[in-house]
């Protein structure tokens, strides 16, 4: 019988299923024994990094992973929404014609794991420390529009903009906004080592670095999620082909990422009664940035070059067996304004043009570069994907390129100090809107640092498109910054991806674990029959 099931959003972020093979997609019980989920996410205290689970200091999936299910924001999304809700808040609106203030009045009686109330006065703690704390390569650059939060009583908080931004609610339901214990967590400095308090879903109850993480059901969660179980643990593996023996074996009851291209093959053509696999469509971007400043970068015609001699087409057929599309733009397809402003521009790859880039600039001699990547961790093709860059580049003649891998937290830290030439990320959004794969790149204070900016997208586009709300009515300003980053190559599209999750045949909710960053959410989960 097969088993497999196939989810295809209508919207980015909005989930419709449709099975093949029988059963249903039943709810599970909020009891019982803890369903095991599966990871190859790597969470690292180090002294680079020595509060991972603080969400002042960790922009990262595998993080944001957790702390969607341990912390909660004034606002959620919902099953099948796009269009934030309150969670700790029971209300929240704009004030005033200007779209300036923005105003949450917060529910009844929220409490803190540790049984600590919950006020409009944490609400400001937390985002003033965020702000305060700055972390540099934390995600307060997400709520850096926040000019002042006053908090006049226990159940009122009010947020002062410094301009208008239509996106805010959707900022305030990411962990950017996470509220934190005031009587826990220091106002200007991190939360040290593998600690959490939070007033989410889900306690964290213990974590233990490369080995697992055990969470049970918060009794004190007073938000609108339906927590369809009693306990998750999550094991952190090194390798994908054992995470996927595990869940095989019954070790496990579901694993999400990260999946190789070899494995996702593999399950999508398995009649394995006892595993089942979720494909849906994602907001992944994987993208390669070209230091503007790096000496053999300066010059636009050497990124043009780069531009013109990327086969897209090949890295996704060849490293990724078809498990991505390419892209060819900085806003994926599937999100409202979306144009395909990089093969407008360059066409398909060729030698030929790149080549007359590089003369008409004057440029004769290869040009030397290197390509730092994310070592790899299971499932990611992070080192085949920068060989077949470098190959492709290499044998045009042109170039002469070379790879390196780093540790996470060195990698993003590196990068941020603009040491590399040339590094690739994968980009999961933070919240469905275009303007999330544009601002935090190429607005101001973006959280990587980028020696390239763009007056004309910070100071005029993305404010334009911030007072909109209808995100239809941005199309114009969003299709300007796609073509002016298409024209300045400070970076190249390569690929959006797809997303994957196989689960135990008696776990159910799993349709719905998925949301558009790629974060399982625990609370869907649940026990029975599927």
């Amino acid at each position: 019988m097969n088993r497999k099931l196939l989810v295809l959003p209508a919207l980015l972020g909005v989930m419709t299923p449709l099975l093949t093979g029988c059963g249903g997609s039943g709810g599970g019980s909020g009891g019982g024994k803890a369903i095991v989920v599966g990871t190859t996410d790597s969470i690292e205290l180090t002294k680079d990094n020595p509060a991972p689970l603080d969400p002042a200091t960790s922009y990262d999936s595998a993080t944001w992973n957790i702390f969607y299910n341990t912390f909660q924001m004034l606002l959620t999304y919902q099953r099948g929404s796009t269009t934030p809700t309150p969670d700790a808040a029971k209300d929240c609106h704009y004030t005033d014609v200007s779209v300036l203030t923005y105003q949450c009045t917060m529910r009844e009686n929220q409490k803190f794991s540790n049984g600590d109330p919950l006020t409009a006065q944490d609400v400001k703690f937390s985002v003033d420390r965020m702000q305060k704390i700055n972390w540099p390569t934390g995600p307060a650059s997400l709520i850096s529009g926040v000019k002042s939060v006053d908090a006049p009583d226990d159940k009122t908080v009010v947020f002062h903009l410094k301009a208008p931004d239509a996106t805010f609610p959707a900022k305030l339901a990411t962990p950017a906004a996470a509220i934190v214990d005031k009587k826990v967590y220091s106002p200007d400095k991190p939360y040290n080592g593998f600690h959490l308090i939070g007033s989410g879903p889900y306690t964290m109850d213990s974590f233990v670095q490369a080995k697992q993480g055990e969470f049970s059901k918060n009794t004190n969660y007073g938000g609108t999620l339906k927590v369809n179980n009693g306990a998750i643990e999550l094991k952190l593996f090194a390798d994908s082909h054992k995470m996927e023996s595990a869940l095989r074996s019954g070790q496990i009851d579901v694993m999400a990422r990260t999946l190789s291209p070899d494995q996702i093959g593999t399950l999508l053509s398995s009649n394995d009664p006892e595993v089942k696999l979720t494909e849906s469509p994602g907001g992944e971007a994987r993208y390669l940035f070209l230091n503007t400043e790096a000496p053999s970068l300066k010059n636009v015609a050497v990124r043009k070059a780069m531009a013109q001699l990327i086969d897209r087409q090949a890295i996704t057929r060849d490293v990724y067996k078809r498990t991505a599309d390419p892209l060819y733009s900085v806003i994926p397809q599937g999100i409202t304004t979306h144009t395909n402003s990089f093969y407008n521009t360059y066409k398909d790859p060729s030698v030929p043009l790149a080549k007359a880039d590089l003369r008409n600039a004057g440029i004769t001699d290869k040009v030397s570069v290197t390509i730092n990547y994310r070592r790899d961790t299971g499932g990611t093709m992070n080192k085949a994907e920068a060989e077949a860059i470098a190959a492709q580049l290499n044998a045009s003649g042109l170039f002469d390129v070379a790879t390196k891998d780093e540790q996470w937290n060195t990698f993003l830290k590196k990068a941020s100090q603009r040491e590399y030439d040339v590094f690739a990320i994968s980009w999961l959004p933070d919240f469905p809107d275009p303007d999330n794969y544009i601002a935090p790149f190429f607005d101001k204070d973006n959280f990587l640092n980028l020696a390239y900016n763009n007056k004309t997208i910070e100071n005029t586009l993305l404010p334009a498109t911030r007072r909109q709300a209808e995100r239809g009515a941005t199309t114009a300003d969003f299709t300007k910054a796609q073509n002016l980053i298409a024209a300045d190559v400070p970076m190249l599209p390569l690929w959006q991806g797809k997303q994957y999750i196989a689960a135990r045949s008696d776990i159910t909710g799993v349709e719905w674990a998925l949301n558009s960053s790629t974060t399982t959410q625990f609370w869907e989960l649940g026990r029975g029959k599927s």
